[in-house]
């Protein structure tokens, strides 16, 4: 990993990898999700997402949207529970292009009313959307029910009330308050000088210096509960999940990320694949998943089946569990998983979009980017008995959580 890295005056850092492909990567992290919204602010970091790109005090919309499609480039952005990304991926010699239509909407964006107006319409659509997907809102609704009283369990869109009473001067209160440049990095990929990087982040990057970090509610309180909702739908959606390490425990994250891997992962021969579907055919998707915030992270397991098999998948999940729990692997079992997480990691990191995503989102909260090398000694070292003893604190069944749509 041979990434280099500049902080600015005003605090902007900046991360680049090299590389030598013809196509070149870059965006703005900023560290403002969801959880950074009041109260009465529930979808507003999504929205101001949407916005960024509706017009600045030098362009329309039109002209923003035009700006990198007429050379063939592309312009995306996305909200997290913690962090807003803005990000482009252009030619090597339209770099400059890209960099500085992202300083343009990032610092200078005028979030224009009539606009505005549009694009509240647009996510009510889109909420809309997801209580048509089961399988997709059963995810939301999941976490809430996880972090329940916490801003971090909310749904990242919002609701029809908080997002029908934002007006112009809301949004940009609330820019004021969160986008600061002390928590934004600047990350980029591809065959450019690192030193026309930073020529080019001194002239565009004109924010004035401010700093202000993130006032978040760690959740500590939590009280495991079983919910069931009935839904009109063909099948029963069932998730199951516990809190869990956050980014910054790497040792015990990095070995729960292999147990979880070994569970549910994209693997064909994931346990849970082989129980539910491959052995008895009960399901068309099962999987598990692990994400880690920066202070609490999240372990589930979802599947979807027929109502009259719920019981029967329900008991298989937790028969995998209590393998997990109680039966040690050989070491030529551990050293086939590790082999396998290591590939899918390698393999992953060839898609170069999702590599710098990656790495800008491991710098903006730990200030490092850690390389494979480092990556695979750690995951040498994670012995059976410590994968054992996770599986015993994670899917203990006291600490368990579920949410039923049947």
């Amino acid at each position: 990993m041979t990434y280099q890295t500049h902080t600015l005056a005003n605090g902007i850092r900046l991360l680049h990898q090299p590389d030598t492909s013809s196509v070149a990567y870059c965006g703005m992290a900023v560290n403002v999700g969801t959880r950074d919204e009041n109260e009465d602010e529930e979808g507003m970091a999504h929205l101001v997402e949407h916005l960024l790109f509706k017009g600045t005090k030098k362009r329309r919309a039109w002209h923003i949207l035009n700006r990198l499609e007429s050379v063939g480039g592309e312009l995306n952005a996305y909200t997290t529970k913690e962090e807003t990304f803005v990000y482009a991926a252009v030619l090597q010699e339209d770099f400059e292009r890209a960099m500085e239509l992202i300083a343009d909407i990032v610092f200078h964006s005028t979030f224009p009313s009539n606009e505005m107006e549009k694009e509240i319409g647009i996510v009510l659509d889109e909420i809309n959307s997801y209580r048509d997907s089961p399988s997709e809102l059963i995810f939301d609704d999941f976490e809430e029910l996880l972090y329940n009283g916490y801003a971090i369990g909310k749904n990242i869109l919002g609701n029809e009330q908080s997002l029908e009473s934002f007006t112009q001067e809301k949004v940009k209160r609330f820019v004021e308050r969160t986008y600061h440049p002390s928590e934004m990095l600047f990350f980029s990929l591809g065959n450019i000088k690192f030193e026309k990087i930073v020529h080019w982040a001194e002239n565009y990057f004109d924010a004035p210096s401010s700093a202000g970090q993130p006032q978040r509610k760690t959740p500590l309180i939590y009280n495991p509960q079983k919910k069931t909702v009935k839904k009109d739908t063909f099948q029963a959606h069932y998730m199951l999940g516990n809190r869990a390490c956050d980014l910054h425990d790497r040792d015990n994250r990095l070995a729960l990320h292999l147990l979880n891997n070994i569970l549910g992962g994209p693997g064909m021969n994931s346990f849970l694949n082989l129980a539910l579907r491959e052995r008895n055919a009960l399901v068309y998707n099962v999987e598990s998943n692990f994400s880690s915030y920066s202070d609490t992270g999240i372990w589930s397991i979802y599947f979807g089946c027929d109502n009259k098999d719920l019981k029967r998948c329900e008991k298989l999940v937790f028969r995998e569990l209590e393998k997990l729990k109680t039966q040690p692997f050989s070491d030529t079992q551990l050293r086939g998983y590790k082999r396998q997480l290591l590939g899918q990691i390698a393999i992953a990191s060839e898609n170069k979009e999702q590599l710098i995503l990656s790495m800008g989102k491991q710098f903006l909260h730990c200030n490092k980017v850690e390389s494979m090398d480092e990556t695979r000694r750690q995951i040498a070292e994670i012995s059976a008995e410590k994968l054992q003893r996770i599986a015993q604190e994670v899917f203990d069944n006291d600490k368990l959580t579920t949410l039923i749509y049947e």
